[in-house]
């Protein structure tokens, strides 16, 4: 129990610090700040109303692609990432990093300069057969491929994925939230501020 607590403060620090940039992105962020608080077990899938989850935006050494996948379920392109795991041990960071090692192929490490958490956002998961519609809360990083002609995909998890120039990724991106992480990402890796 003690464990989760530390977890959960750990994880009220990490959004405590993070600076949204457009309006939905504050909005999510008050809500997560909420459900961190609220949850008894914030990354836990049995929480049935939210849970947090932790994604990645994995780009190649020099910064120039990005990876998308094929979501399998969702039928979108989306970043790697997923639910957080025990061995985790509350680390989003954690998570966005054993989600994009899983889900590429590829060894990453955090981009040194990068905010962390990158971006935050706050969306809808449909229900399904085995569960109802929930939430995600889903804290985003942008890390590194170390060996980025390693990539391979998951056929469990998705149709495939690919290294993508910038433009290419933009036009794969179907929501603004994406749109936004993504454009973050590229002034990152550009270093612009």
């Amino acid at each position: 129990m003690e464990s989760d607590a530390s977890s959960s403060m750990a994880l009220q620090a990490l959004l405590a610090r993070h600076v949204p940039e457009d309006v939905k992105e504050q909005e999510d962020l008050e809500r997560m700040r909420h459900f961190a608080h609220a949850l008894a077990r914030p990354f836990s899938r049995e929480q049935r109303e939210a849970h947090f989850t932790g994604s990645a935006v994995v780009v190649d050494p020099a910064g120039a692609r990005v990876v998308l996948l094929h979501h399998r379920k969702l039928q979108r392109w989306l970043q790697p990432g997923g639910h957080a795991d025990v061995t985790d041990a509350g680390e989003m960071a954690a998570t966005a990093l054993r989600e994009a090692r899983e889900e590429t192929g590829c060894r990453v490490f955090l981009h040194p300069t990068a905010p962390q958490p990158l971006d935050v956002d706050l969306h809808t998961i449909p229900a399904r057969r085995d569960e109802p519609e929930h939430h995600h809360l889903d804290v985003r990083f942008l890390v590194v491929a170390e060996n980025p002609d390693a990539l391979a995909h998951d056929p469990a998890e998705s149709f495939g994925v690919r290294w993508l120039t910038w433009d290419e990724a933009m036009t794969h991106a179907d929501e603004a939230p994406l749109r936004r992480m993504l454009a973050k990402a590229r002034r990152v890796v550009a270093g612009a501020p």
